[in-house]
């Protein structure tokens, strides 16, 4: 049995914290009201009022928040990071900046941390299939892996510390810019006489098809899409822009296309 301390049971966080439960570990998760403690419970895990009390005595600390400001609040702010015992694992599910991570680690020595960014949704989680993009070292990965699987399949590991973050913000790029592209295919569509319902479910089976197509062919339109994910998929689009504006460049003809789709 693993003890793991857990910030963020949400509309992620709750299906893996329900997960971890099931699969044997030994679950902490923060609870600032007595609704969402009771919440917890409900989960089959024991809640705490304080951030910092998911630390204690736990193996690995995972934090499924929903901002990169969220995840510095919590971990450097609200003490988590520095109440974690040396030798412990700090795992990063929020899709945010490569560089937040990278300055825990730094921060915080005697802990492991890595970022490992979900593409997915609770439904996917609830059946143990969210993909994670993980980057950090191997051995810190091997140690976590267990409390990952409890959710996570396929787990990828992608690269150094900063890489799974780095993964995750060019496949959102290419969400949002393929909602670009079927926005301005549908745009084409209705110029052509065809209605967009029956053009996206018709485009599923020829060869423009694709992952993001089939979403929106089943949600009906693109409009309805957009309202559903935009303001998960926005985030995730404000970040990357962010990053490389760092880098000094941008995200070029990407830039373009997700402009088309979401702003």
């Amino acid at each position: 049995m693993t003890s793991v301390g857990f910030i963020g049971a949400g509309r992620m966080g709750a299906p893996m914290v329900r997960r971890l439960v099931e699969h044997g570990h030994r679950v902490t998760v923060l609870g600032r009201t007595d609704d969402k403690r009771a919440t917890i419970r409900d989960l089959g895990a024991h809640p705490v009022p304080d951030a910092a009390d998911v630390a204690v005595d736990a193996d690995v600390v995972i934090v499924c928040v929903f901002t990169d400001e969220q995840v510095r609040q919590v971990c450097l702010a609200d003490g988590v990071a520095a109440a974690m015992r040396p030798g412990s694992t700090l795992v990063v599910h929020t899709t945010g900046s490569p560089a937040t991570v990278r300055e825990l680690a730094a921060k915080f020595g005697d802990i492991d941390v890595i970022d490992a960014p979900v593409s997915g949704g609770p439904h996917n989680i609830a059946a143990g299939e969210v993909t994670l993009f993980v980057g950090g070292a191997e051995e810190a990965l091997d140690r976590a892996r267990p409390v990952l699987a409890s959710y996570g399949e396929p787990i990828l590991p992608v690269g150094a510390l900063g890489a799974g973050q780095a993964v995750k913000l060019v496949n959102n790029s290419l969400f949002a810019a393929q909602i670009g592209l079927l926005r301005t295919a549908v745009d084409l569509g209705a110029r052509l006489g065809v209605e967009e319902s029956k053009l996206l479910a018709s485009v599923r089976h020829g060869s423009g098809a694709s992952r993001v197509g089939e979403f929106v062919a089943a949600r009906g339109s693109v409009q309805g899409f957009v309202a559903d994910v935009g303001e998960f998929i926005g985030k995730d689009v404000a970040v990357v822009r962010r990053t490389t504006a760092d880098l000094g460049g941008d995200l070029g003809l990407l830039d373009q296309v997700i402009e088309a789709g979401i702003g």
